[in-house]
């Protein structure tokens, strides 16, 4: 019979030498429905950009101008709310309930506050972004309205990220992937009615006239929006309902704690920082991409969705180790966190170069997905076979970073991640850009993400990631 986390980490508080197999099986119950949810979130990804892409190359364009600025604001939040979730792993392996639950707490406060301050200043700027990332006249109009939409949404798309988070930091990876299978079947349908005009279908052989708003790009922003909004809502309900180690009907305080705001200042800051400095490279790359024309820009934004595809499954396990090894920290187990962090890691890769294999082979059918043009196709292709060499070490920079945020070690995952994206990626994009085009770009990437997978697995080896120790 399969332990459950809560079972493994009374084992580990009593200093027992758990078995591998009954590690590695933990691992995998937490890992599996993680890869599924990462996959469903891909998948709605993928239902925008299809949807969109019929419409047409600008349409796409469109969305992908501001893409990477969705990826600067919600990375940044992401990073922060994180820190909320380590800590729950880490005082539930430590057995301090009390303290989790007053986390959950504050973590509810923090969403609403910084949740409307985010979203008041994504539509503020919204109108005014399309035009600094060097938009053509042509594609404004639709990339603001798209991103003042998706930027509308962002309290509830931190509560579904942040309570999903702490769900899986109690051991419980099932409910948060039902709720994303949900929201992913919200979002077709929303999408449906949305995007698409009133029109005619065939349906059982009978002309059918279905509704639809006709909204185009702020039609597919809205949809996601919307369906997101219900996902936040369902998190906080279980939280709320449910009985647990994080059942808030219990009796607590709901102050701001210095505890707990340390802990977000330790951990948070070098997460907020990282995901910045990630993202924020990513807008020059846009930036850079955007000067090499229509086709460039969609192939860019629809390869990034197609190889979504690929490095979400070890995203889905990075959630596992960070529930994993933060309670094993909290726990004081030095040698299962680094077992959790190797076990992990290796999943990691192993799934990862699979998918890369799996990349490689089905490229043009990926960009078909999203796109007739066939100019988008064969440019798109191109790219996503050259990056297919990277994702096994891109899996390995993934996973180790997830051990390393667990365990406390938020700055040295900065660190790297700072070094290999802003000293390899943007430079050798920089240079091949002019030459190559978006190969050019996309070349420097492989290259960059081999390098990044290879330091993380040095500091991996090394060990000095566990010297930060468990958390106040």
């Amino acid at each position: 019979m399969t332990l459950s986390l809560e079972q493994l980490s009374a084992r580990m508080r009593q200093g027992e030498d758990v078995p591998l197999s009954d590690t590695a099986r933990i691992a995998l119950a937490l890992s599996i429905p993680s890869i599924l949810e990462q996959l469903v979130v891909t998948a709605m990804e993928y239902i925008d950009a299809a949807m969109v892409g019929h419409i047409g190359a600008e349409a796409t364009a469109a969305i992908g101008i501001v893409s990477s600025s969705t990826w600067l604001l919600h990375g940044i939040l992401v990073g922060l709310y994180t820190a909320f979730s380590i800590q729950i792993a880490q005082y539930l392996g430590a057995d301090r309930r009390q303290d989790a639950r007053g986390v959950l707490r504050q973590s509810m406060l923090f969403n609403l506050i910084l949740g409307l301050g985010a979203a008041a200043f994504g539509v503020g700027i919204s109108r005014f972004l399309p035009g600094w990332l060097g938009a053509d006249i042509s594609l404004q109009a639709d990339a603001s309205a798209y991103f003042a939409i998706w930027s509308a949404a962002l309290p509830f798309t931190m509560a579904m990220g942040m309570y999903t988070a702490m769900l899986r930091a109690t051991g419980d990876a099932l409910t948060p992937s039902l709720i994303s299978v949900l929201v992913c079947v919200l979002d077709v349908v929303f999408n449906f009615f949305l995007i698409n005009p009133t029109r005619q279908i065939l349906l059982f052989g009978q002309s059918v006239t279905v509704w639809g708003a006709g909204l185009e790009v702020p039609g597919a922003a809205l949809g996601t929006a919307l369906s997101t909004t219900i996902g936040g809502l369902l998190a906080l309900g279980v939280l709320l309902l449910r009985d647990g180690p994080l059942c808030i009907r219990k009796p607590g305080s709901w102050r701001i704690t210095s505890a707990c705001l340390r802990n977000l200042w330790r951990v948070g800051t070098p997460l907020a920082a990282e995901r910045a400095a990630l993202s924020s490279a990513q807008v020059l790359l846009v930036r850079i991409v955007s000067g090499l024309g229509t086709v460039a820009i969609a192939a860019n934004s629809l390869g990034v969705s197609a190889e979504g595809l690929c490095y979400m499954a070890g995203y889905g396990i990075q959630d596992a180790s960070i529930a994993l090894i933060g309670q094993a920290v909290g726990a004081h187990r030095r040698d299962m966190a680094k077992r959790f962090a190797w076990l992990c890691t290796m999943m990691g890769i192993g799934i990862m170069a699979l998918s890369g294999a799996g990349l490689w082979l089905f490229a043009p059918a990926l960009m078909g997905i999203f796109t007739a043009d066939a100019a988008v196709i064969a440019l798109g292709a191109q790219v996503l076979r050259i990056e297919a060499f990277a994702e096994p070490m891109f899996g390995a920079s993934i996973v180790a970073s997830g051990a390393m945020q667990g365990a406390g070690d938020s700055t040295g995952c900065f660190v790297l991640n700072l070094f290999s994206m802003w000293g390899v990626r943007l430079t050798l994009a920089f240079l091949l850009a002019p030459r190559l085009g978006l190969v050019g770009v996309w070349a420097a990437m492989c290259i960059e993400l081999c390098i990044r997978g290879a330091l993380f697995l040095i500091r991996l080896a090394r060990g000095k990631w566990l010297d930060k120790g468990a958390l106040q």
